[in-house]
C-alpha cells in the first residue's frame, strides 16, 4: 500500500513536459493520493491495480501515464493501441474529456465507441487508426463482431468502475475482451469495492500489480454530512404521494445551500415520476436513466453541469463517472437495494475536499438495506424524523401522477315520464313510425338487447369482446328520439 502522507507535486511524476504544461494551463499542481500513488508504477510498465472511493481522480491515474507512454508511435488502421473500459456512456465520455484536456498539447487520436450513436461514424474514426480507444464493453464487441475492430495491438488496456461492471453484469464481457487483446499488454484496473469476483478478475488476467488503496473500503468522504430522514406513509396507498411531499420539504429546508443537487431512485419509473412531480411544484428539475435517448441524455447533463438546471434526477446510471465538482447536495429518495451503491451516490458530492450534504428517506421497509448501509460505512448515520399528517388534504399531484385513467362526466337525466304522461299505447306507435321510416323491423319484432347473442363468437372466445360497461342512455329512451323527421321539424 503507498504511503499518502507524502503527496509529490506533478513535476516530481517523470510526466511528459507537454503533458504537465498541460495539467498546469488546467490549473492543478498537486496530485491526489490515487494519482500520485498509481502514476509511478503505471509509467514503469507495471499493472495497477487502483482501489479508491468515487471523486478521488481516479480517471487523470490513467490518463496521464496513458498519454506520456503514447506520445510515440503512430497506431494503424483499426487496431488501437489503447483501450479503456467503462461501464456506461456517460463515464465514457468524461474519461474522453479528460483525454482532451490532458492530450491537447500531444498529438493523439482516440475515438469514443458507446450506444447510441451511429456505427458508420465510429468506424470511420477506427478506420483512419486511433491511438486511444474508450469504449463501453457491448459497443466494443458489437464494433469486433463486425470485423471493423482487431485488438491485437492493445499495448494498455484500463478497466476503470470494475465494481460497477459486475453490477451491471458486464464481467463475461470483460472477461473476454481480455481474451482478445495481448498476453503483453499493461493493465490498469481500478474499482471503488474488491468483490470476491472481482478480486478473482484481478489475479487472473494481472501480473503482479502494484496494489494502490488510498481510502478504506466502501468509506464516503469525511467532509460529507450525512442524515438518515425516518417517514412512514399515513396510509399505504399514500406512501408515493407523501415521500414526494417529504423530499420537497427537504429542498425547501436547504434553501440557497442547495445550489445544485442530484435525487437518486432505485427505478426509472420513478426517476420519471419524481421528476415530473416536482417540475410542477416549479422545481428546475429533470430526470436521467437508461432508457432515454443518448441525445437527451447529453442535453441534460450537460444542462447541469453548466448550471442551467439546478436538480437532477437520477437513476444509478449518474451513480458512476459524473463529474460535477460543485455539487452541494445528494438526495436518495430510496435507500439503494446494494449497500456499495450509497458510496458511490453521494460521492457526486464532496468531492476535491469541499463541503457536500447528503440525505435519505427511509420507509419501514427499507430498514433492512439501511442497516446494510450502516454496517459497510462502520458508522451510524444521524436519523431526522419526517411527520405527515394523516389528515392532509390530497394536492393536485395525487391525481396527476397516477396512471390516467378515463372518466365519464356525470350526465343529466331528466326524470322518466309516468304512464300517466305518457301513454304506452301513443308511445309504441311513436317507435313504429321512427323505425319504419328507418327501413328497420318494429322493436317488438326485434329481440331485447340481453337476448342478444355475440356476432362473433370466436373473437368473444379469444377475449376481444368489448369492455361490456359502456355509458348508454339507460332503460329511458328520450322523447325528441321516438319522433319522426317531420314531427321534430314541425315542433
Amino acid at each position: 500500500m503507498t504511503d499518502t502522507n507524502t503527496i509529490p507535486k506533478f513535476a516530481d511524476l517523470n510526466l511528459n513536459p507537454k503533458v504537465l504544461r498541460a495539467i498546469e494551463e488546467a490549473g492543478y499542481e498537486t496530485p491526489t493520493p490515487i494519482q500520485a500513488g498509481a502514476i509511478p508504477p503505471a509509467l514503469e510498465g507495471r499493472d495497477v491495480l487502483g482501489i479508491a472511493q468515487t471523486g478521488t481522480g481516479k480517471t487523470a491515474s490513467f490518463t496521464l501515464p496513458m498519454i506520456t507512454m503514447l506520445a510515440r508511435g503512430r497506431a494503424r488502421a483499426r487496431m488501437p493501441r489503447s483501450l479503456v473500459l467503462c461501464p456506461t456512456r456517460e463515464l465514457a465520455a468524461q474519461v474522453a474529456e479528460n483525454f482532451d484536456v490532458y492530450a491537447k498539447n500531444v498529438k493523439l487520436t482516440k475515438a469514443l465507441l458507446i450506444g447510441g450513436v451511429s456505427f458508420k461514424e465510429q468506424d470511420q474514426l477506427i478506420d483512419k487508426g486511433v491511438d486511444v480507444l474508450i469504449a463501453t464493453p457491448g459497443r466494443l464487441l458489437d464494433h469486433f463482431e463486425r470485423g471493423k475492430l482487431i485488438l491485437s495491438d492493445v499495448k494498455i488496456m484500463v478497466v476503470d468502475e470494475a465494481d460497477r461492471m459486475l453490477d451491471m453484469g458486464f464481467i463475461p464481457d470483460i472477461e473476454r475482451i481480455f481474451g482478445l487483446t495481448p498476453f503483453t499488454r499493461q493493465t490498469l484496473f481500478f474499482s471503488a469495492t474488491m468483490a470476491s469476483e472481482i478480486e478473482r478478475i484481478t489475479n487472473t488476467f494481472l501480473s503482479s500489480p502494484a496494489r494502490i488503496e488510498v481510502a478504506r473500503q466502501a468509506t464516503a468522504s469525511e467532509t460529507i454530512e450525512q442524515h438518515a430522514v425516518f417517514f412512514k406513509a399515513s396510509r399505504k396507498d399514500r406512501e408515493g404521494s407523501e415521500k414526494r411531499r417529504v423530499l420537497r420539504d427537504l429542498i425547501d429546508a436547504e434553501g440557497d445551500k442547495l445550489t445544485n443537487g442530484i435525487i437518486f431512485c432505485n427505478r426509472k419509473v420513478d426517476v420519471d415520476i419524481v421528476s415530473k412531480s416536482l417540475s410542477k411544484y416549479g422545481y428546475d428539475a429533470a430526470p436521467i436513466h437508461g432508457d432515454l435517448d443518448q441525445s437527451q441524455r447529453t442535453r441534460t447533463l450537460d444542462g447541469f453541469r453548466e448550471g442551467k438546471l439546478r436538480i437532477l434526477v437520477a437513476s444509478d446510471v449518474a451513480a458512476r463517472g459524473l463529474d460535477v465538482p460543485s455539487v452541494s447536495h445528494v438526495f436518495n429518495y430510496d435507500v439503494p437495494g446494494h449497500a456499495e451503491d450509497y458510496v458511490h451516490r453521494i460521492g457526486r458530492t464532496g468531492r476535491a475536499g469541499r463541503a457536500g450534504k447528503a440525505l435519505m428517506i427511509v420507509v419501514p421497509r427499507d430498514e433492512k438495506n439501511f442497516a446494510a448501509v450502516e454496517a459497510l460505512m462502520q458508522k451510524e448515520i444521524p436519523r431526522v424524523d419526517a411527520s405527515i399528517k394523516s389528515n392532509a388534504p390530497a394536492k393536485a399531484e395525487d391525481k396527476a401522477e397516477r396512471p390516467a385513467r378515463t372518466e365519464t362526466a356525470p350526465v343529466k337525466e331528466e326524470a322518466p315520464k309516468t304512464q300517466a304522461e305518457s301513454p304506452k299505447g301513443e308511445d309504441e306507435s311513436a317507435k313504429s313510425r321512427t323505425t319504419r321510416s328507418r327501413g328497420q323491423r318494429p322493436e317488438a319484432d326485434k329481440p331485447t338487447r340481453h337476448d342478444k347473442a355475440p356476432r362473433n363468437d370466436r373473437n368473444n372466445d379469444r377475449g376481444n369482446r368489448r369492455d361490456s360497461n359502456v355509458v348508454g342512455m339507460g332503460d329511458h329512451m328520450p322523447e325528441f328520439i321516438a319522433l319522426s323527421f317531420d314531427e321534430r321539424r314541425a315542433g
